[in-house]
């Protein structure tokens, strides 16, 4: 009861908000924005309303934190390594490419562009791994701000709009294969329904190519968060700040060296934990798939809440600066994925 007097209020907004967001999104064609996105931007347009209210915050923070990590471990059902097997080598070296490109160009740009690192590489890990969903996942472990995780979730949420017209045509340009299109869509468009919207209207063989090859790309978030929370360890004692653990002040201690059980992002282990679950066919499909629609709504609900703790004059202070940098970021993922097959002869 202490629970429900606590967080009701702003978790059942939230549930309300993803409701919302899913019907809203069930009359956009081809799912291009997922309810995701209009949670994020229905949250942000109602947040000078809701932090009128106190007792919304402890409900969105704990949808924002605890249902988000809930909804990360939840995906992995529905993920397999056999699907990694499926793909073969040829999507996992493109995919090194794309994720080296992201990264490496996330970082140039973003010190050319003198950008805050966190929300530089939030911008990085949405187009090199899977948008939102790769968004919230390191979000937590580097200690992004909600004005951060909104932006970038609206950086590449916009180019994959672009990119869900562009790519059919470009496709049919080339004259791609399904094959080669669906590992093009599948490494280089961010969102999952995106990839859905541009793989499918190229046609029902690519679609499926690159939905598998999506899925498999997924899997990276394990160790670029193992990655990114150990970075971000390392630049709090370098830089001697100040940090806060709950409600606690504590002072970093230069000597001693980095904790790695105290670092380590312990959702991610049991992410990995789903995966290997249904690769071993412990869970059937049937519960997968109820477990997937279900983790999909968390994503929603965390994302809802997500905006409606952001003001949006806070993020417009960010500039325009990190959305050309997410627009060149995705241009240049683009690019390489294609780039890289044409050179091992898969166009």
């Amino acid at each position: 009861m202490e629970f429900i007097k606590k967080n009701g209020i702003g978790v059942g907004v939230t549930i309300f908000l993803a409701y919302v967001s899913v019907i809203v999104s069930s009359f956009v064609p081809y799912g291009l924005i997922s309810a995701g996105v209009f949670a994020l931007l229905i949250g942000m347009l109602f947040n000078p309303i809701v932090i009128k209210y106190p007792a919304f915050e402890k409900g969105l923070s704990f949808t924002s934190k605890k249902i988000l990590r809930l909804a990360i471990i939840s995906m992995g059902v529905g993920l397999s390594f056999e699907q990694v097997v499926e793909v073969g080598g040829v999507s996992l070296i493109v995919m090194s490419f794309t994720l080296f490109t992201a990264f490496g160009g996330g970082y140039l740009f973003g010190k050319l562009f003198k950008m805050d690192w966190k929300l530089s590489n939030l911008i990085a890990a949405g187009t090199g791994i899977c948008g939102g969903s790769a968004i919230a996942a390191i979000a937590p472990v580097i200690d992004a701000e909600e004005s951060d995780i909104a932006y970038a979730i609206s950086a590449t949420f916009i180019f994959d709009i672009i990119m869900v017209v562009l790519f059919p045509i470009m496709g049919r340009y080339f004259h791609m294969t399904d094959l080669g299109y669906g590992l093009w869509t599948g490494t280089a468009v961010n969102d999952t329904s995106s990839v859905v919207a541009a793989g499918y209207a190229f046609s029902d063989a690519a679609g499926q190519f690159s939905v598998i090859v999506k899925l498999t790309r997924t899997l990276s978030i394990v160790p670029i968060v193992l990655i990114f929370s150990y970075i971000n360890e390392r630049l709090i004692r370098k830089e001697g700040k100040k940090s806060w653990g709950g409600e606690k002040e504590y002072v970093v201690d230069h000597k001693k060296k980095v904790d790695i059980k105290k670092i380590f992002p312990w959702f991610i282990l049991m992410f990995l934990g789903m995966v290997a679950l249904k690769s071993t066919g412990v869970i059937s499909d049937g519960i997968s798939q109820y477990v997937s629609t279900l983790s999909k709504f968390f994503m929603v609900m965390s994302l809802g809440a997500i905006g409606l703790r952001t003001n949006f004059t806070k993020l417009a202070k960010s500039g325009i600066a990190p959305m050309i940098h997410g627009f060149i970021i995705s241009a240049l993922v683009v690019i390489v994925s294609f780039a890289v097959q044409v050179l091992i002869g898969q166009v």
